[in-house]
């Protein structure tokens, strides 16, 4: 083995002291949120009924480069942060590849995942502004069971509604939740008028991440003292993983490491987000150069063959408008897919850098990523999230080219949290009931065909 320890831990001290907003960068801007009635950028009133003041102004704040991380919620950070950054030698000498295969592991907290980074920052601005409580969604159960750990520690209520597949198939992630005080409702219920309105035009549907945000911002907006808060996708969301990044950054400066690819899994773009953002913005600043990769399932492959254009960010039509790479807002992944990343859209600011070339998509099946996953788990000894499995699936076919080159890349990937909680969809993988479902372009256009009319 070579000088570079097996994992490169920054101090206490080393946590970074300002979130990275990568729009201050672009000069090509992510295009403008809008009003969905109106059809015209939002205004900060406008979205301080659906978010927290603070989360409003970060939302639309495309010109400061730094945001202070207030002090509150860097102390909560040290219970996990800085995280590891984990060389994976045990992987590389299984692949036998000359590549150097690096790992961003966010998954040392009890909620098992890079969430928690978002969640606590949100609950703090919750509080801070005097609200009562939160709604929110959550698919695969990270996000409703991270910002449920965030809202016992500010003692504020959490109301989660929870894709009902998730739901059914992840109980003790749904317990989890409970224990740390947060209700949860299957999505789509029948305790708004969304849910009554989806379930009527889906019935029996497993439901989506599109209809469960619909729910949680109808609960908020119809209860005195609480707001909305979102896990992924947003830009501010986006902001508060840039702790990821710039944790990864300092750990390779600390050992001279120049990072050749980077690779994450993309749902919603939170993860990918926050670990490119520092190297993207050295890339638009013209200081490097990166091959920069997102991952994401060919169920729902929002990226590679999804449209850029204004779609609702949700089922119900009633969030505001983002310009993002879409399948449209009433897609509804399969239910056959098991591997996470359900959401029918992407950040607009992932969307923007992807347009702009910045970075690559690639969309994989997912028996493929369950194969990547269970080789990991064996040699590097944990049990990974199907979501990060989608980068490690990459990670492992990156390195195997290198193995036929010869080349020498350092190659980092995303380990965005563990897998405890999907064991449902590891045991159809190791029963042999796993498929993999590709949707037809007709599926898609149908979708597509119900995007709003939205001059561009």
């Amino acid at each position: 083995m070579s000088n570079i320890p097996y994992k490169i831990y920054l101090e206490e001290n080393e946590l970074p002291k300002d979130w990275y907003n990568v729009r201050a960068d672009m000069k090509k801007k992510p295009a403008p949120i809008l009003n969905p009635a109106t059809l015209k950028p939002v205004t900060v009133d406008e979205l301080s009924h659906i978010f927290c003041h603070e989360l409003a102004l970060q939302e639309l704040n495309d010109t400061d480069p730094y945001i202070p991380i207030p002090d509150e919620i860097r102390e909560f950070y040290k219970m996990y942060r800085p995280s590891p950054l984990v060389r994976a030698y045990f992987l590389e000498k299984k692949l036998g590849t000359p590549a150097h295969i690096y790992y961003k592991f966010e998954g040392n907290n009890t909620s098992g995942s890079h969430k928690l980074n978002s969640a606590i920052a949100q609950a703090y601005y919750a509080k801070k502004q005097g609200l009562k409580g939160v709604t929110t969604e959550t698919g695969a159960g990270q996000w409703g069971t991270a910002l449920s750990m965030a809202c016992a520690y500010f003692d504020l209520a959490c109301h989660v509604y929870m894709v009902k597949v998730s739901y059914e198939q992840k109980p003790f992630r749904r317990e989890v939740m409970r224990t740390f005080g947060a209700s949860v409702t299957p999505s789509p219920s029948m305790d708004t008028e969304i849910g009554r309105k989806i379930n009527a035009e889906f019935p029996g549907t497993n439901g989506s991440l599109g209809c469960a945000i619909s729910e949680a911002v109808e609960a908020a907006t119809s209860k005195e003292g609480y707001r909305y808060v979102l896990g992924s996708v947003l830009s501010q969301v986006l902001l508060h993983q840039s702790v990821i990044g710039l944790e990864t950054k300092a750990a390779l400066d600390k050992y001279g490491i120049k990072a050749d690819t980077i690779i994450g899994c993309a749902g919603g773009g939170s993860n990918l987000g926050g670990l490119i953002s520092p190297f993207v913005g050295e890339m638009l600043r013209g200081e490097a150069n990166y091959d920069i990769i997102a991952v994401e399932p060919a169920s729902c492959p929002s990226l590679t063959r999804g449209k850029y254009a204004y779609d609702f960010c949700d089922t119900g039509k009633v969030c505001p408008l983002a310009k993002m790479y879409t399948l449209g807002s009433g897609f509804m992944p399969s239910a056959n897919h098991a591997g996470g990343l359900r959401y029918h859209g992407m950040s607009s600011v992932v969307s923007e850098l992807y347009d702009q070339g910045y970075l690559k998509a690639r969309a994989v099946e997912q028996t493929s990523v369950f194969e990547a996953a269970e080789m990991f788990s064996r040699v590097e000894g944990i049990l990974p999230a199907p979501e990060s499995s989608h980068a490690i699936r990459v990670a492992i076919d990156e390195a195997l080219k290198c193995k036929e080159t010869g080349e020498e890349k350092n190659i980092v990937f995303g380990l965005t949290g563990t897998g405890y909680f999907d064991m449902v969809a590891y045991q159809k993988f190791n029963d042999g009931d796993m498929s993999d479902y590709i949707p037809s372009d007709a599926e898609l256009e149908k979708a597509l065909s119900q995007l709003p009319k939205v001059e561009q």
